[in-house]
């Protein structure tokens, strides 16, 4: 069932990077205001609420990617067995993790 469930998790990412995207361009434009404007939505991205949504999205980026890359291998013929595709999926999990926790480990730190 793994693969079902990643599969699915794997919209719900891309549907996360899709309202992500507009929270990028949200803090583009907000630059582009004026510092008033900037300092405001910098408020609200460095809240508590703000962070565990900056975390949600840096999870769904590095989820997709990851299951992305290894949809790529598959459109290759690699890893189409049961093993490959069970193997393939914990290391689309683990890649996931790490990359999140390097990425907020360095967040947090600087």
């Amino acid at each position: 069932q793994l693969t079902s469930i990643m599969s699915i998790a794997h919209r719900i990412s891309g549907a996360a990077l899709a309202a992500g995207s507009l929270l990028v361009v949200w803090w583009i434009v907000a630059l582009a205001t004026g510092p008033e404007y900037y300092a405001y939505v910098q408020g609200i991205l460095t809240s508590i609420l703000g962070q565990l949504v900056l975390f949600g999205f840096s999870v769904a980026v590095f989820y997709h990617l990851s299951n992305g890359i290894r949809h790529l291998f598959w459109d290759i013929g690699y890893n189409l067995s049961l093993e490959g595709v069970r193997r393939s999926g914990y290391m689309v999990l683990s890649s996931t993790v790490v990359l999140s926790a390097v990425t907020w480990s360095l967040v947090l730190m600087g």
